[in-house]
């Protein structure tokens, strides 16, 4: 009971500093960057190794200089999510540019629910505000709850308040069938590390196996909802843009794992661009693949 009231507490802390404007919010972030950073060095370990591994054919100073830069952006990051339990949707909405949007209006035009494919790149957050403004459907956000109940809840809420609703990743296909009748938009973190018992394959992602969640194709195939990869992007600090790449329109005639290895190339090809804005501090290769397993090139 104590630490659920101190939850309560914690979480209208944040929501008055979510009140502040965004400038003094960065001015935080210099700070808690420090803090992170050189005092804490929270997961310095775990980057620099994703790093590495990643890029192996960079220098030790150009690796120094993604993981400095990745913890600015992380610092931010962490306050623009703040930002999230009290930004307007007007607010939210002038941050963010969208290119080719034409595919979403044809696909809307011919009366299609089709799948989103995101990444943990850029401020991921902030699209489940502003999607809805942005679209015609229903959106649906697959997502992991966070432990701790209270904050669950209050991060649910924010994320909600332009119309997603938030579905847990177990209650997918009943959500999904729920809404059959109606146009919709069901938002996939592609990056997502699978538990081994889930369906999975091994594709060589940033120069290493790595196990990747076979979900979405599953349910592209099945419900033959065309794909569409989200590819974010930090324009400058706290302004983003998004362009929509068709991964599939018909994916009841794809070969098997086209979707999968689609998406995830459009993903890396979008990491090598500007590592920085990349999650790396999760332990995304925490599985390694058993011997004699295939490992599947990205075209």
């Amino acid at each position: 009971m104590i630490n659920k009231w101190l939850s309560y507490v914690a979480a209208f802390f944040l929501y008055l500093v979510s009140l502040l404007p965004l400038r003094l919010l960065y001015l935080l972030s210099d700070f808690a960057f420090i803090i992170i950073f050189y005092v804490v060095k929270y997961r310095r370990n775990v980057v620099r190794m994703n790093l590495t591994n990643a890029f192996p054919e960079k220098s030790i100073e150009e690796i120094k200089g993604i993981e400095k830069r990745f913890f600015r952006y992380l610092s931010d990051l962490i306050f623009e999510v703040i930002k999230m339990l009290s930004v307007s949707e007007k607010e939210a909405l002038k941050r963010f540019t969208f290119t080719n949007l034409d595919l979403l209006k044809k696909l809307e035009d011919q009366n299609k629910s089709y799948l989103f494919a995101v990444g943990h790149y850029g401020n991921w957050e902030w699209c489940t505000i502003v999607t809805p403004l942005i679209i015609k459907g229903k959106p649906l956000i697959i997502y992991k709850p966070l432990n701790n109940n209270v904050f669950n809840e209050v991060f649910k809420k924010a994320r909600e308040k332009s119309g997603t609703l938030m579905v847990r990743m177990k209650m997918t296909l009943r959500e999904m069938a729920r809404f059959k009748n109606q146009l919709t938009v069901t938002v996939f973190a592609a990056d997502q590390t699978p538990a081994l018992a889930d369906p999975h394959e091994w594709i060589k992602f940033l120069n290493q196996p790595t196990a990747i969640f076979m979900g979405i194709e599953k349910i592209a195939r099945s419900t033959n909802y065309p794909v569409v990869f989200c590819d974010v992007d930090r324009v400058k600090r706290g302004y983003y843009s998004c362009d929509f790449k068709l991964v599939h329109d018909n994916p009841a005639t794809s070969e098997d794992k086209e979707i999968t290895l689609k998406h995830a190339k459009f993903l890396e090809d979008r990491i090598k661009q500007k590592p920085e804005f990349w999650l790396w501090s999760h332990k995304r290769w925490k599985f390694k693949p058993a011997a004699n397993t295939i490992i599947h090139e990205l075209s």
